[in-house]
């Protein structure tokens, strides 16, 4: 073929056409260059010669065999559901419905997500909590050992033991334990180097602690605790110690009485650990020294560490050393029938609490509260995109008409609709974990951890693959099968598609709404309840006064040695109202004795009471209630050897006249009761108060309790309380704690609850509403024409809102009822796990059901009165 002769003025490029004849394909050339230069023509007017001359080279390029021949031809579906050209379509086609439907895109899409953000953030939480401890290689192996002991018929189970044990199970029962760890002086304690002193947390452990917790030494070696006078920091209490020079065989003194040598650094240990925090580690035998009188078979104040063999099972171990304690022990102490047993790793975090010796769980309840209520949560979520998926099924009727029609077999589309389904949870994921990474902040705040997504791990990804389709699944398989399952004829028809069956027509979509709001009540119901439960326990008469109360811990003897001298001075300031000394802190209370004799006490009774060593001011600077006899004072000096009692002891002693009655206390000398007063809460506030015994005592304090003024300012009286300490113990820093920030601590846990239920019940009333909200606008949208006639006919527009909200509101009731006895029997059975508890009131229940309705009310309303207000003509006309 010749070449094409057009007018100069509107030719196109010489060399672009002789390319076009040589290589464009014979069959197709004249008519694609007919095509082509008609094309150019209209370029050239519109846009210019220049660039009418590039597009036509751009076109002629395209058009040139090597390249035309590589575009597909399209091959036609083989029928199978999975072909990639109907996977291709079902794309398309599920793309356009999604930009289609803008509005209910949106609710689909944002319910999915916040519901999957939640179950994200949760399961990221259990996940957490199910692997507490399993950073430690021998994990499996490692237990505390445990004692179980009878008091007064009760059995009291705890860590405490007696030192003489770690012996008992060396000598004894060595070939079970691969490491064995004794342990105590936990706590805050003073390092200083030079002048520089810092606080750190740390514990004096037997070497084999190293061994045990698989330390990774960043510097030394494990075997560096075997040294009586070494210690091994952490990488942190390092850094804050030494700063950036190397600290290893630098000196470092603790609580400024022990000099010891950095041996090793370790890494710091993981947040999710039992020992995380854990700055430093000194040798056993260094506190050993120091308390040479707490070393018998009687004092139980140390913690025991142990790591059974390879080839040992736990619990063959743990009842082979059941009698190890009572095969070595006097007939009195014997009467306390101790039992040692070994509380496996595993269970430390989670199955800590036991009751009357036995293990009845513990932190697992609330991991079981949370996985349920993160699990509810994306249910509701799926719920949603099923009804709306339902609802809207007629609007896709002759769709799903036509395809049936041409050849379209049900399986192919339910895959289709399962697609599309899939396709919104991808999206939904996306925007999910787009909410996680921005509130993961404030979660790990609010659950007091350092969570943070996996990214680099493949399972977490593998577990995300199959959370995208596991809620694929769940969420599109109802509407899936649903919608395909229309007839054709009935469907090209636009006959109503309502399932057969009358006024159960529509039943399986209420009776998802039905669930989804049994879901949000319970929710409701039960963050009311642990409110409550909190509230109860915060205002529970305590016995004393938290106000302006201040407690310092003693890190030396130099205060107790002038104890007289530092209370004058500290008076002297203007700002204390009064000064005591104890032997634990008012507010947490941890010492306890047995073997005390009283008048008719029953011989074969083991007693165990609280007891508090205290100095002469305690009852004044604490304000406690004197029920019966007095106080101790400075005017008797008989009150060395006095007694008061808390009301809890007269009744546990069953004492009618308690006051004036003498107490023999193992063999010293009996001690006269000189006063009662009422319970001091100084345990947990969840538990009745135990029975305690106060006494004067001089020796072994290690808390100063004082009484500010109201009328001072604390800011002044802390200064002022701080120059006084440093007067008579310069060597250690100052610290203090207010009583009722102490005793706010005590409710860490329930208010951690109480904040999560209620942010996830908001959450769940949230997901639902927006349910709610979109079918209410389907309904009211089907209704147009309805709602039209009947405005013609005299409807009003309260009738026409009652007629469009009575039936969700129904559905919202039919819920009520159900979420009740649920709510019910969950929360009663986690109130039981608290001797103080509060009640479970009617008004509960009835305020969670006014508080659903107004919800339902208030979403369900806008929508019917939207409706209510259109024009009936323009409502009839688009009919």
């Amino acid at each position: 073929m010749g070449d094409i002769r057009q007018p100069t003025s509107d030719k196109p490029p010489r060399w672009s056409a002789k390319l076009l004849s040589w290589l464009g394909h014979p069959d197709t050339l004249e008519e694609v260059t007919g095509d082509m230069l008609e094309l150019y023509r209209y370029r050239l007017k519109k846009a210019g010669k220049r660039k009418a001359d590039w597009l036509y080279l751009a076109d002629t390029i395209k058009l040139l065999r090597p390249f035309a021949r590589q575009k597909k031809q399209i091959i036609y579906s083989s029928g199978n559901a999975l072909d990639l050209v109907m996977i291709q379509n079902y794309f398309k086609i599920a793309l356009r419905n999604l930009l289609k439907n803008k509005g209910y895109s949106a609710i689909n899409i944002t319910g999915l997500a916040v519901g999957m953000a939640v179950a994200l953030l949760i399961g990221l939480w259990v996940f957490d909590e199910l692997s507490f401890d399993k950073n430690h290689e021998n994990y499996d192996k490692i237990a505390k050992v445990m004692q179980s002991q009878n008091f007064a018929g009760t059995i009291q189970t705890g860590d405490g033991l007696p030192k003489q044990l770690e012996q008992e199970l060396r000598s004894k029962y060595g070939s079970h334990f691969k490491y064995i760890a004794i342990t105590g002086g936990g706590g805050e304690h003073l390092l200083s180097v030079g002048d520089k002193k810092v606080t750190q947390i740390g514990r004096y452990m037997g070497p084999d602690i190293a061994e045990m917790l698989s330390l990774k030494m960043l510097k030394g070696t494990r075997s560096g605790l075997t040294d009586m006078n070494s210690v091994l920091l952490s990488e942190s209490a390092a850094k804050a110690t030494f700063g950036d020079t190397d600290p290893m065989d630098k000196i470092v003194k603790i609580d400024n009485k022990n000099a010891v040598r950095v041996t090793g650094v370790y890494a710091d240990l993981p947040a999710n650990s039992s020992f995380a925090g854990l700055a430093f580690i000194a040798p056993w035998k260094l506190l050993e020294k120091d308390l040479p009188e707490w070393l018998g078979w009687g004092n139980n104040w140390f913690d025991m560490y142990v790591q059974i063999g390879d080839h040992s099972e736990m619990d063959r171990v743990s009842a082979a050393i059941a009698k190890a304690k009572l095969d070595n022990i006097d007939q009195a102490e014997s009467k306390y029938e101790p039992l040692i047993f070994l509380q496996p790793m595993r269970k430390w975090n989670l199955y800590s609490e036991f009751k009357n010796g036995v293990n009845t769980g513990g932190r697992i309840s609330v991991v079981w509260l949370f996985g349920i209520t993160g699990l509810s949560v994306l249910i509701l979520a799926c719920i949603n995109f099923m009804n709306l998926n339902t609802a809207r099924s007629e609007k896709r009727a002759k769709e799903i008409g036509v395809r049936k029609a041409v050849g379209s077999a049900k399986t192919q589309l339910a895959v289709q609709f399962l697609g599309e389904s899939l396709m919104v949870v991808i999206l939904a994921f996306m925007v999910s974990l787009l909410i996680v990474l921005v509130s993961l902040p404030a979660f790990n705040q609010l659950v007091n951890k350092q969570i943070a997504l996996p990214f680099a791990l493949p399972y977490f990804w593998l577990a995300c693959i199959a959370f995208i389709l596991l809620t694929g699944l769940v969420a599109g398989a109802y509407p899936a099968l649903y919608l395909s399952s229309f007839k054709p004829i009935t469907a090209l028809k636009g006959i109503s598609l309502k399932p057969k069956g009358g006024q159960l027509a529509g039943t399986p979509r209420k009776m998802l709404v039905v669930l989804q709001f049994t879901v949000s009540v319970t929710l409701i119901i039960g963050t009311i309840i642990v409110y409550r439960q909190v509230q109860h326990a915060k205002n529970r008469p305590i016995g004393y006064s938290r106000q302006q109360l201040l407690s310092s811990p003693l890190k030396s003897d130099q205060i107790i040695k002038h104890f007289t001298a530092f209370r004058n001075d500290l008076l002297n300031t203007g700002a204390v109202e009064e000064v005591t000394a104890t032997d634990s802190p008012v507010t947490n209370t941890y010492v306890t004795n047995g073997g005390f004799t009283w008048k008719g006490k029953n011989p074969a009774m083991t007693d165990e009471f609280v007891t508090l060593r205290i100095t002469h001011e305690f009852g004044k600077t604490v304000g406690w209630k004197i029920k019966d006899g007095r106080d101790f004072s400075r005017e008797f000096a008989t009150d060395s050897l006095g007694f008061v009692l808390n009301e809890a002891a007269v009744k546990y002693m069953g004492l009618k006249n308690p006051v004036g009655e003498m107490i023999q206390w193992g063999d010293n000398e009996k001690y006269k009761v000189i006063g009662v007063v009422k319970d001091l809460v100084t345990q947990s506030p969840y538990e009745p108060a135990k029975q305690t015994i106060f006494f004067l005592n001089y020796k072994r304090l290690n808390t100063v309790n004082i009484k500010i003024k109201p009328s001072a300012s604390a800011s002044t009286a802390v200064a002022g309380i701080q120059s006084v300490f440093k007067k008579y113990d310069p060597e250690n820093l100052f610290q203090y704690a207010f009583a009722d920030q102490e005793y706010a601590r005590k409710f860490s846990d329930e208010e951690r609850i109480a904040k999560l239920t209620t942010l996830f019940a908001v959450l769940a009333v949230l997901i639902s509403c927006l349910g709610l909200f979109g079918l209410a606008s389907f309904v009211a949208e089907q209704r147009t024409k309805e709602i039209g006639i009947r405005k013609v006919l005299g409807a009003s527009i309260a009738g026409l809102w009652v007629l469009l909200s009575r039936e969700f509101l129904l559905l919202v009731l039919i819920s009520c009822l159900i979420a009740g006895p649920l709510a019910w029997y969950f929360m009663n059975g986690w109130l039981e796990k608290y001797t103080y508890r509060t009640e479970i009131s009617w008004w509960i229940f009835a305020v969670s059901v006014l508080g659903a309705v107004l919800v339902t009310l208030v979403t369900v309303s806008f929508q019917a009165i939207r409706a209510a207000l259109l024009n009936p003509v323009t409502s009839l006309r688009s009919e």
